[in-house]
């Protein structure tokens, strides 16, 4: 049996409304489209716990 780490490509702030994306050359998180938010919020990013980061592979 074979697992498999999935990871998100996204995410959004639930108070700004700042959005990110995962930028797999430069190995981090980058803002989208001058969507920004808020320069003095503390994220709270759009984690729920539906996310499922391990698929199985049979």
């Amino acid at each position: 049996m074979s697992v498999t780490l999935r990871r998100p490509k996204g995410r959004t702030c639930e108070r700004c409304g700042r959005v990110e994306q995962w930028n797999d050359q430069v190995d981090s998180w980058e803002i989208t489209d001058d969507a920004a938010g808020s320069v003095y919020c503390i994220h709270e990013w759009d984690i729920n716990g539906q996310f499922v980061p391990y698929d199985s592979d049979e």
